[in-house]
């Protein structure tokens, strides 16, 4: 996320809504908290939401010249329709591990790149990074709790992306600035 998404820039707030709605799925299916959904119960909106409609929202990013959101967006597609469609596949515990923790770099390059988006550039990516790193890491371990930590980290992740783009659209506070007498305060 970037600070467009304050603005209302639609690709932006419409590409934080499909991550954060498919994280929000891998990340709750992860934690085991609902009875009998794993995150591979995601598989669908992965692909669909996460992956399709995120690859789209991406390119027209691009399109239309914003080389960040277009590449974080078009990436994450590539990323949630391969793991979407490939879920349950046969694939070892270690080549899923591998598989999330190499994506976990692209969350890393995300991160490191949205410097100037403040909390909600680099907080969504930062979380997104460490629920790959965890999960990717449980995967090879066969780490049961640190999936469910990785799980919780993803919903975490989708709730901030889900707050940004909801944030944009009802034009709710995005930043907190400090005001007189040291409070702190919501901003728009």
């Amino acid at each position: 996320m970037n600070k467009d998404v304050a603005s209302g820039n639609g690709t932006s707030t419409l590409g934080n809504l499909a991550l954060g709605l498919t994280l929000l799925a891998f990340g709750l299916g992860g934690t085991g908290v609902i009875d009998n959904v794993a995150a591979a119960d995601a598989a669908g909106l992965a692909t669909w939401v996460g992956g399709v409609a995120l690859f789209l929202v991406g390119m027209l990013a691009l399109r239309a010249g914003s080389t960040g959101d277009g590449t974080a967006f078009a990436a994450l597609g590539a990323f949630w329709f391969t793991w979407g469609t490939g879920v349950g596949g046969g694939a070892s515990a270690d080549a899923a591990g591998l598989f999330l923790l190499l994506w976990a770099l692209l969350a890393l390059t995300l991160t490191l790149a949205a410097k100037g988006g403040g909390v909600f550039g680099q907080g969504v990516y930062g979380l997104l990074f460490l629920a790959l790193l965890l999960s990717g890491i449980a995967a090879m371990a066969g780490n049961e709790g640190l999936g469910r930590a990785g799980g919780w980290v993803a919903a975490l992740a989708g709730l901030a992306a889900w707050y940004g783009a909801t944030a944009a659209l009802a034009g709710w506070p995005m930043a907190l600035r400090r005001a007189s007498g040291g409070t702190t305060a919501a901003a728009a």
